[in-house]
């Protein structure tokens, strides 16, 4: 007798060793040298923050899916996930109680409320911190000089190279103000990622490693990235902005390769997800110059997650697919 089951459930049926566990498991390790190179820059601060907030999504994932009766995910690393991601788009400064209402949000809230992984359909480290930054602003846009740069023996607190950008500052303004010579050694200094920022979106290099990784292993695909980052570079040209400073500042590299390729949260086509990317750039790129808030990536990847339902529906024909003819309504003298 054959222990091969017989499958009644609708297609498709994939088969494939690449399990949930391993998708997880390797997004952390694409995450491991910017982590690193956060925790190095901003110290023990950096370090508390990552802690706590895996900790608290992982415990109150396990807790809340206790209470339900349900059966335990911390076993597919989602929640360790979640809660990594959270900790790097946090500024090193945030309170560690701050911090872990955060990711207790974004776990319970954002992805377990509606059914757990893969049913939740925004990206629960991106709510965990719109929920912090509207709670609590001024926590969440409180910026500390990396260790080492000239300005920090003399600043406890910075602004982003975005930040002075919105308030009227040069671009020549900006490379003074973090201690480089020039324009190109600015950029220089954005790429290796030594400013004031976000835990881990600092080392653009590091960022793109990580990305390279996921995308040479097939945990990601090419589309979603490549969109979001032309079309911020592209938007940016148009609107009078910098195009190489709109890359090199901010969490778009970042949000490029981590956020919007969720599998969760974003298209499945290849048609839908460039239009997801492209939008999530013009979406960044407006809010970066009309809005009230410097940077807006957390906010056009939710905006964009609304619309991935709609354009899931952007299919490409099958191969020799005829559409079937009309039916022909009877005329009037024939109906009578």
């Amino acid at each position: 007798m054959s222990d091969k089951k017989l499958l009644l459930g609708s297609s498709p049926h994939v088969f494939s060793p690449v399990d949930t566990p391993r998708i997880m498991l390797s997004v952390v390790i694409a995450l491991v040298p910017a982590t690193a190179y956060g925790i190095y820059l901003y110290g023990l601060p950096a370090l508390g923050v990552v802690v706590t907030s895996i900790a608290a999504a992982v415990l109150s994932e396990f807790v809340f899916r206790k209470i339900i009766k349900a059966s335990t995910t911390i076993g597919d690393f989602s929640a360790v996930v979640s809660g990594l991601l959270l900790a790097l788009i946090l500024p090193p400064s945030t309170p560690l109680w701050m911090v872990a209402l955060g990711a207790i949000f974004a776990v319970v809230v954002a992805k377990e409320f509606f059914g757990g992984l893969g049913a939740n359909p925004f990206n629960p480290a991106l709510i965990g911190r719109a929920f912090l930054l509207m709670s609590f602003p001024a926590a969440i846009t409180s910026w500390t000089m990396p260790n080492g740069l000239p300005l920090a023996a003399d600043a406890v607190s910075a602004a982003t190279p975005l930040n002075l950008l919105k308030q009227g500052s040069t671009l020549t303004d900006v490379a003074n103000y973090f201690g480089a010579s020039d324009v190109g050694a600015f950029y220089r200094q954005l790429f290796m990622g030594f400013r004031s920022g976000s835990i881990g979106e600092s080392s653009i290099l590091l960022l793109l490693l990580g990305g390279l990784f996921l995308l040479a292993i097939g945990v990601i695909q090419w589309v979603v990235p490549v969109s979001v980052l032309a079309s911020t570079f592209v938007f940016s040209w148009i609107l009078g902005m910098d195009p190489v400073l709109g890359l090199l500042t901010g969490g778009i590299v970042f949000g490029a390769f981590f956020m919007a390729t969720d599998y969760a949260t974003r298209p499945m086509t290849a048609y839908g997800q460039a239009l997801f990317g492209i939008g999530i750039g013009l979406i960044t790129v407006l809010i970066r110059k009309f809005g009230g808030y410097p940077e807006g990536v957390t906010y056009a990847i939710l905006i964009m997650n609304n619309f991935t339902p709609f354009l899931n529906k952007l299919r490409a024909k099958k191969y020799g697919f005829v559409p079937p003819p009309k039916p022909i309504k009877p005329s009037k003298e024939a109906a009578k």
